[in-house]
């Protein structure tokens, strides 16, 4: 019997330490999982679905869902890239955006990729840095190094670093300066491949519970009074998931537009929409959206 096999609930498991612990729990949260704070530490079960939630050691969460302890892992991609491990990328979750750059001391000779041909390169991702300079016919010499990796060159480790990056602050704090990125990276949800064909309906459900929130983050829901006349100019500037419901009102010739619009659009939108002939403009921000 496999570990997927004589298991009722689903299980998904998520780093219990680290940047991704407190965005995963809001997003499991809006998506409507209902589990005690206090359940952290270990196993959380879901009380309004079949679903487990194991909290884990970041670095253990690939291990899990590949070896199918957990039929679902919410990681980040750049520990999946640097395991190689072969796991269904079901959705990226649009949070912990990051980047992994290669960068040298902010003095240093080195300006270019190719000028680092050669060198010492320290790193907490040798297998994707590896991959990295062979892709890009570039051979450096990888020194796998775990955490503090912005000091190597000041300790004499390396003359150039591969680190993750998300402001760029840490960099500048430590004398360093970026000449290329490696990967891109942020949370992605993946799958257990055996689970994705077998508990294909479970999973299907829960990939749609996250991504009717991710999809929500992104947008807003805008309603407005305005004359009938001007509706095929409020429509040219109202670019929504569809075209825009409208309402008839009590007044004759006034009608009332709902529609969905780009959460950044919204503040560059009103002006033109005042102007367009929109009036008692509300707002709103929207919880789920199912396409």
């Amino acid at each position: 019997m496999t570990a997927l096999e004589g298991r009722e609930r689903l299980r998904l498991a998520v780093p219990n330490k680290g940047r991704l612990v407190e965005p995963t729990v809001e997003l499991l949260r809006d998506a409507g999982l209902v589990f005690g704070e206090n359940e952290r530490s270990l196993v959380a079960r879901d009380r309004n679905f079949d679903l487990d939630i194991l909290f884990v050691r970041t670095n253990d969460v690939i291990e899990f869902v590949g070896d199918g302890v957990a039929d679902l892992g919410i990681t980040g991609e750049d520990l999946l890239t640097e395991t190689g491990a072969e796991l269904p990328r079901l959705r990226s979750l649009g949070y912990g955006q990051c980047r992994l750059a290669a960068a040298v001391p902010a003095d240093s000779a080195l300006r270019e990729l190719d000028d680092l041909a050669g060198v010492r390169v320290a790193t907490a991702h040798p297998e994707t840095t590896r991959r990295f300079f062979a892709a890009a016919g570039i051979d450096v010499d990888v020194i796998p190094i775990s955490g503090a990796v912005e000091v190597a060159p000041r300790l004499g480790l390396a003359e150039a670093i591969v680190d993750l990056v998300s402001t760029g602050s840490t960099l500048v704090m430590n004398g360093l300066r970026p000449i290329a990125d490696v990967l891109t990276s942020e949370a992605i949800l993946v799958a257990n491949p055996t689970a994705v064909v077998q508990r294909a309906g479970e999973i299907d459900s829960i990939d749609t519970m996250l991504s009717a929130v991710i999809a929500a983050r992104g947008r807003k829901y805008l309603m407005m009074n305005a004359p009938a006349v001007r509706l095929r100019d409020l429509e040219m500037l109202l670019p929504g998931l569809e075209s825009p419901s409208v309402i008839p009102l009590a007044h004759e010739g006034m009608i009332a537009i709902h529609a969905v619009v780009g959460a950044d659009d919204v503040w560059g939108l009103l002006p033109r929409l005042k102007s367009a002939g929109a009036s008692g403009i509300l707002v709103l921000p929207i919880e789920k959206i199912v396409p």
